[in-house]
């Protein structure tokens, strides 16, 4: 069985209960609704999701803009099922998905270049390999085009310390290993984790913005502490977050959002 077929069959597992426990997690909600902020801060024609999931965000840009043009790929086929099934129901026009990884991406969409091309909730940390998946995403990007990339990060600081404060040593630094297992502690997903500086070293294109997520918010998983925390701590600590999120502190959150952009001709 290849890489990518054991990570698409990761999610055909995970597919069914996904939609739900996002929507029974404020803090995933949260961080979400920021990434698409930054997405749709810049103007746009023609975009591209790459590991679009049941479709959260592609079907939330498509309805929300109709004038444009969203193209997705993701490696799991029930993932494209779910996504599908959305784009039917909402009956969207401008809505075009594919199953496959981002090598296959000048098969699957061949005559199509994005001003704008967007990765949510580090679909980026399961590539086979980043430095190839770049080369395939600059070649889709048009002269001009962004990227919107998120990662889960390499150093997140206050999980470290959370996890040794829980006796987890093996938790605690799992990140910081050449395979990181993925979030779940029974299902084993081959990821890898990058420092922010090794981000722009793949990705060879101009850095415009970068920001990171729970520096001191609560990480989503860490389901107890979110329910332990009254909501108004929970809010300053979001400020907090948002205070240091460009700082060198914010590159020690658990995830890292980064803005490219490719010269013009």
């Amino acid at each position: 069985m290849s890489y990518y077929r054991e990570v698409g069959h990761y999610y055909d597992k995970d597919a069914v209960d996904f939609e739900r426990r996002y929507n029974l997690n404020p803090a995933l909600q949260r961080i979400r609704q920021s990434f698409r902020e930054r997405v749709k801060s810049h103007p746009q024609s023609t975009v591209l999701e790459v590991g679009f999931g049941p479709g959260f965000d592609l079907v939330h840009f498509a309805e929300q803009f109709p004038d444009q043009q969203y193209y997705g790929i993701d490696v799991s086929a029930e993932m494209v099922r779910l996504t599908q099934e959305k784009i039917d129901s909402y009956k969207l026009k401008n809505g075009q998905i594919a199953q496959g990884s981002v090598e296959h991406l000048n098969t699957l969409f061949p005559d199509v270049k994005f001003d704008m091309i967007y990765v949510f909730f580090g679909a980026l940390n399961t590539v086979d390999n980043l430095d190839h998946a770049m080369s395939c995403l600059r070649k889709a990007l048009k002269p001009g085009g962004r990227m919107v990339l998120t990662f889960v990060n390499k150093y997140y600081l206050a999980g470290t310390l959370i996890e040794l404060l829980k006796g987890k040593p093996r938790n605690a630094f799992a990140r910081w290993r050449k395979v990181w297992g993925g979030y779940s502690p029974t299902n084993y997903l081959a990821s890898k984790c990058y420092a922010p500086r090794s981000i722009s070293k793949k990705v060879k294109l101009p850095l415009t913005y970068s920001r990171g997520y729970s520096i001191v918010y609560p990480a989503w998983y860490y389901h107890k502490l979110h329910k332990l925390l009254p909501s108004s701590l929970l809010h300053l600590l979001w400020q907090i977050d948002d205070s240091v999120s460009t700082t060198k502190l914010g590159t020690f959150g658990e995830y890292m959002l980064y803005e490219f952009q490719s010269e013009d001709p």
